[in-house]
């Protein structure tokens, strides 16, 4: 019988694994630490809503603050976990207290990467990643007049989105071809990347940053605050304010040095075990072992956070229920909304059907290995993910014609 289950790491995942302990009946000991000082919040909205100032601060977190007495679950905020001793069942905080566990769940998360550049320490330069980055950077953004994002992918170009609505001149700084390239494929890349050059972007594709410059004060160096951008090719673009958007890395090292599993994120099977069966991993950090995907996936989205608590509370309860929704993610970039479904892996070979009106941004887009849809995009269509991801799960070969046609609904594809 599990008498404590401890999750390290207070963010969405780790709450909505509180949630979920407490909705299926668990009635044990239940602790959260988190490394932050504020209880857990959602992310999507620290680079949509919340950064542009349309959602309420408030709106950001995932429980009122009330809910976590009344539900007994032990929240610790600011309670940063220096390691894990697995051979006593113990979590190891920064001030030296240990807590017992019978049930661990690692929900660490991810940590934004930085520029290994020269001028990367200068002010002015930052990335986005918790509630107080997105609270600095919105005050940055009401004061900036030249923003440089570098980096082209979806928190970049939410972030270019937001600069642009602040009245900011925004250039993105993206090492491919076309922002989003490696994701979604040069015919829809191509359509973000027209978005953005239509509201008064400018993309600086297949460039490089070399260094970041200090401004100038009064003719001389100042020395500490950021005052320009160059690139490879001796470029040099200026910038009151650069934004670090080039991926995240998993936080393993908790994992790693207590002798667990890792490569790209914690090995955890479809159960959401570790290579130790005690202890489990969610959220940005969990390479799943996917049941219908057929082989690893970690998700740094919204959505895996969101559901990967239900299976944990399942696994620790002694119920089989595996881990098998497709990844999902969605972005908001002016007057564009997007949900994305399924996964096309890194093997490549995929094709893209379209149907609806690319011109216009309603679509809805199809990739497709072998006749069969691996994903689906939907742009200012709504709606239809359960449509799409039943396709995806069907597995049913369909001629790209099919696929095309508006008049034949998405749901009627699988049949």
């Amino acid at each position: 019988m599990t008498q404590r289950v401890v999750v390290v790491g207070a963010g969405l995942a780790g709450a909505k694994v509180a949630e979920s302990l407490r909705a299926r009946g668990y009635a044990g000991s239940l602790v959260v630490l988190g490394a932050e000082p504020v209880r857990p919040y959602e992310r999507p909205p620290l680079s949509k809503g919340y950064l542009q100032g349309s959602d309420e601060r408030e709106s950001v977190f995932v429980h009122p603050e009330a809910w976590y007495d009344e539900h007994d679950v032990d929240l610790r905020p600011d309670a940063t976990v220096t390691s894990l001793d697995l051979a006593s069942g113990h979590v190891v905080d920064a001030g030296g207290g240990r807590t017992a566990f019978d049930r661990l769940v690692l929900a660490t998360g991810s940590a934004p990467r930085g520029l290994d550049v020269p001028g990367a320490e200068l002010e002015g330069v930052v990335t986005l990643r918790t509630l107080a980055d997105s609270d600095r950077l919105r005050a940055r953004l009401s004061e900036a007049r030249r923003v440089v994002v570098v980096g082209g992918g979806w928190i970049g170009l939410e972030v270019a989105a937001a600069a642009r609505a602040a009245g900011c001149e925004v250039t993105v700084v993206v090492r491919g071809a076309a922002p989003l390239l490696g994701v979604l494929g040069p015919r829809m890349a191509g359509m973000f990347a027209a978005l953005h050059r239509e509201r008064g972007v400018e993309l600086r594709t297949r460039s490089e940053v070399r260094a970041l410059l200090p401004a100038r004060r009064s003719g001389s160096l100042d020395g500490t605050a950021v005052g320009g951008v160059e690139l490879l090719d001796g470029t040099v673009l200026p910038a009151d304010l650069v934004v670090v958007g080039v991926g995240a890395r998993p936080r393993v090292a908790l994992a790693e040095d207590a002798g667990l599993v890792v490569g790209d994120g914690v090995h955890v099977d479809a159960h959401l075990r570790t290579s130790d069966p005690r202890v489990l991993a969610v959220g940005d950090l969990a390479a799943v072992a996917h049941p219908f995907l057929g082989h690893r996936v970690r998700v740094e989205h919204w959505d895996a956070a969101l559901h990967h608590g239900e299976t944990v509370a399942a696994t620790v309860l002694g119920a089989d229920e595996p881990y098998d929704r497709l990844p999902y993610f969605f972005t908001d970039q002016y007057d564009l909304g997007m949900e994305y479904t399924g996964w096309t892996g890194p093997e490549g070979g995929t094709d893209v059907v379209v149907r609806g009106d690319e011109d216009a941004r309603e679509l809805v887009a199809f990739w497709t290995r072998d006749g069969r849809v691996v994903a689906g995009m939907n742009v200012n269509v709504w709606d239809v993910v359960d449509d799409l991801q039943a396709l995806v799960r069907s597995r049913a070969v369909v001629p790209p014609e099919r696929l095309a046609d508006t008049s034949v609904p998405i749901a009627d594809l699988a049949g």
